[in-house]
């Protein structure tokens, strides 16, 4: 067999294992690789730094750095802020998957799952259910911490509970970008570079940390495509009361739709080709 039909084989051969397997199958693995990836963290809690500490200090360096500069005072800061942090912190966990799924490849962590029986998809699913835990908890942190800095929630709890699961829905669609981007590049550090070349301008071009009138007329037509100028303002609809709700809404839905839709069958697509 030469080289050029060794991969369109091998895919040929995931997908009929996939198929033989079944949904019930697949579940079961899902399941256990996801606690796998959780006893990885249990194993090593230094990987989850980023996920409990950077809410913690995201929030002291803005409201306390540029709260009185951009509002005028923390008080009225920290009301603008933390909805926009709530809705980047899906975003900021997801791209870090590539780089561990990448790692992953370079240990051989993926040769073993090749000579075992499981779905290939519950690879990457069970990727996409544990970094959904992280981030819950790492949302879970950030809220705690506004609160006793003295964010008010004017709204209620069901509003607090959409405002989260918008930013896990968006998260989680970037995390299908994330692992795409793992298994393209040849390292973890080439995959973090680009990760945080496309996390930074989305970042700090949308409406996140400061409002986009005083912006640029160029920077401000971006803000304007920005999903997470969208999610920030959808956020802070649902936990402050201001400003419409539906519209951002339907626009960070439909982006993470069409993110999860593309990018989705690519990176089983890859990673079928890969293992």
């Amino acid at each position: 067999m030469t080289t050029a039909t060794i991969a369109p084989a091998r895919a040929e051969n995931a997908r009929a294992e996939d198929a033989r397997i079944g949904l019930a199958g697949t579940l079961r693995h899902i399941g256990a690789l996801t606690r796998r990836n959780l006893m990885r963290i249990k194993a090593d809690p230094e990987s989850m730094f980023d996920a409990v500490l950077m809410p913690i200090v995201f929030t002291l360096l803005f409201v306390y750095v540029f709260g009185g500069a951009i509002a005028g005072g923390q008080d009225t800061y920290i009301q603008r802020l933390i909805p926009g942090l709530l809705g980047q912190t899906g975003m900021t966990l997801a791209l870090a998957v590539g780089t561990g799924l990448n790692s992953d490849f370079q240990t051989g962590v993926m040769d073993r799952f090749r000579t075992l029986p499981i779905g290939r998809a519950s690879v990457l699913l069970s990727k996409i259910v544990a970094e959904s835990l992280r981030a819950l908890l790492s949302s879970t942190i950030l809220l705690a911490f506004a609160f006793i800095l003295g964010f008010e929630l004017k709204t209620g709890v069901l509003e607090l509970l959409t405002a989260v699961g918008l930013s896990l829905v968006f998260g989680m669609s970037i995390v299908w970008i994330s692992m795409l981007l793992g298994m393209s590049l040849r390292s973890a550090q080439a995959v973090q570079g680009v990760s945080m070349l496309v996390l930074m301008p989305m970042q700090f071009g949308s409406s996140i940390f400061a409002p986009t009138d005083t912006m640029p007329g160029w920077l401000q037509s971006f803000t304007k495509v920005n999903p997470l100028s969208a999610l920030a303002d959808a956020s802070r609809g649902l936990l402050n009361g201001e400003g419409a709700v539906a519209h951002p809404v339907m626009i960070v839905l439909i982006w993470s739709v069409a993110s999860t839709a593309i990018f989705a069958p690519l990176a089983v697509a890859r990673f079928r080709k890969r293992t």
